[in-house]
C-alpha cells in the first residue's frame, strides 16, 4: 500500500482558530468550491453548502469601520475600563471585532489604519485562550 504525502487538514473548528491564534495567525477558513471566507471558520460554507474547505492566513491590517468606549463591564474587564471595542475591515473585505489598545481613546475615528496584534499566552482570569486585539497600524513608508 502507498503511503499518502497529504497533511491531515486542522478541522474548521473556534478551537482551532484559537489555536492558529497561539502561533500568532489570523486565519479564516476558504470555500474551495466558491471562494467564500468564513471568518470565524465553519466546517460548512455558509454560501454553497460545500465541506471543501482550506485554511489560509489573513492580511492583518485593516479599517476601524466602528467603535465604541467602554465604561461599564463585566467584572472579567473591570481592570481595563475604559477600553476600546470596534470592528475592522480587513484587507479582504472580511470585518473583525476586538479591543482597540495602545492609543488614546480621543485619536480614534472611523477610518483609522489599524492592525491586529496577538496575546499568546491565556489570562490566569476569564477568558483563558489566546486573544488577539487592534492596535495602529505604524506605516513603514
Amino acid at each position: 500500500m502507498e503511503k499518502s504525502n497529504c497533511e491531515e487538514v486542522p478541522p474548521f473548528t473556534i478551537e482551532q482558530f484559537f489555536r492558529f491564534l497561539k502561533e500568532k495567525k489570523l486565519m479564516a477558513a476558504k470555500c474551495t468550491n466558491c471562494g467564500k471566507l468564513h471568518l470565524p471558520p465553519k466546517p460548512i460554507c455558509s454560501n454553497c453548502y460545500s465541506k471543501e474547505l482550506s485554511w489560509i492566513q489573513l492580511e492583518t491590517k485593516g479599517q476601524l469601520l466602528t467603535y465604541t468606549i467602554i465604561h461599564i463591564a463585566p467584572e472579567q474587564f473591570q481592570k481595563n475600563i475604559p477600553y476600546a471595542y470596534g470592528i475592522i475591515e480587513l484587507k479582504n473585505g472580511l470585518r473583525i471585532p476586538g479591543i482597540i489598545k495602545d492609543t488614546e481613546h480621543e485619536k480614534l475615528k472611523v477610518g483609522t489604519e489599524l492592525e491586529v496584534d496577538f496575546e499568546t499566552e491565556p489570562s490566569p482570569n476569564w477568558p483563558q485562550w489566546p486573544r488577539y486585539y487592534f492596535k495602529p497600524h505604524i506605516s513603514t513608508q
